[in-house]
């Protein structure tokens, strides 16, 4: 068995991943750290997993003793735990941003931060970075934001159809975290829509960059945080440089897709739903539409705690240690 550690488990992500880790077959949840909760009983923070028998620790990164770790954990602290835990020989999957960019001065400019302990990781976006996923030893886990995105761009970067694209993306409240605050207050957010970052996000940086892999690209990006407990839409707006058919965009998308377990693409005119995603591993994209003006709307739903964070971590672990990349994760969504 596979032992695992996760640093920084009380958190919403946290819970996904022991959600996921308790019925995979090839591993074993060994220690799941909190300062603030040790030694409370697991089921306490995570009343879904009552029957998950293990406790909160608050053991530091250096005395554990596993063979794999997820560190959900803020950005900035990732960068103090997870170089100590590769040297040990550990396999690292972060959850944080430290380790997303190719470049850390964007990371550093858009995050605020100076870059302590940069080291090689891979982007973990498996349509991206499968096979080098397959031997990284440090797998930087995506932004949710990003995932929704980058989805929904890859085909139109890569085939050279559009250079500028503006992605408008609503996030369910749980993006936020578990910690409360005034912007995600019940009377606050409850019947509104919450612009926020309008220019100024730090997933925007990482959909341009991961995108600009495939072709030359700029990318716009507003977040706005919508009454829903889970879930992202992602609308994709862009002006093909050609004369393009909804049915030929749709078969682009097929195409891109068509051996990827977890990316679902709808028929032309067909919306992604959030309710059909929620608590799965799978992104569904659609729509496919173009006006008079010759705007192309390409929409995709992610479960931003899942695809979008914890399911995609646990992808990424199978990958790494030579498990099927779907196991635990095969469940469809929860729609209504």
């Amino acid at each position: 068995m596979l032992e695992v550690a996760i640093i920084g488990a009380s958190g919403y992500t946290g819970g996904e991943l022991l959600r996921f880790l308790d019925v995979h077959g090839e591993v074993e949840v060994v220690a799941a750290t909190s300062r603030q909760y040790a030694d409370t009983p697991i089921r306490k923070v995570h009343p879904h997993l009552h029957d998950l028998d293990l406790k909160f620790t608050d053991k530091s990164p250096s005395d554990l003793d596993v063979d794999m770790v997820f560190t959900a954990t803020p950005h900035g602290a990732s960068m103090s735990i997870v170089p100590q835990l590769v040297e040990k020989g550990v396999k690292v999957v972060d959850l944080s941003g430290d380790y997303r960019f190719d470049d850390i001065g964007i990371y550093e400019k858009w995050y605020g931060l100076k870059h302590e302990q940069p080291l090689d990781a891979v982007y973990g976006l498996p349509e991206m970075y499968r096979e080098e996923i397959k031997k990284a030893n440090l797998v930087a886990n995506p932004g949710c934001y990003p995932t929704g995105a980058i989805l929904a761009g890859i085909p139109l970067v890569k085939e050279g159809l559009a250079d500028i694209l503006i992605a408008d993306s609503k996030s369910g409240v749980s993006g936020a975290g578990i910690k409360p605050t005034p912007a995600t207050h019940y009377p606050n957010i409850s019947d509104n829509i919450v612009p926020y970052a309008v220019t100024t996000h730090r997933h925007m940086p990482e959909i341009q960059e991961k995108l600009g892999k495939f072709g030359d690209v700029r990318v716009s990006f507003t977040p706005h945080l919508v009454p829903v407990i889970r879930g992202i839409i992602t609308t994709l707006h862009s002006f093909p440089n050609r004369e393009v058919s909804s049915e030929e965009i749709m078969e682009l998308y097929k195409k891109q897709y068509h051996d990827e377990t977890f990316v679902r693409v709808l028929d032309a005119g067909e919306i992604p739903r959030l309710s059909s995603v929620r608590g799965s591993n799978f992104c569904h994209v659609g729509c496919f539409e173009i006006d008079e003006n010759g705007r192309l709307v390409v929409v995709t739903a992610i479960d931003n705690l899942v695809k979008g964070a914890s399911g995609a971590a646990v992808a990424n672990m199978n990958l790494m240690c030579g498990f099927p990349e779907t196991m635990s994760l095969e469940g469809c969504g929860l729609h209504p």
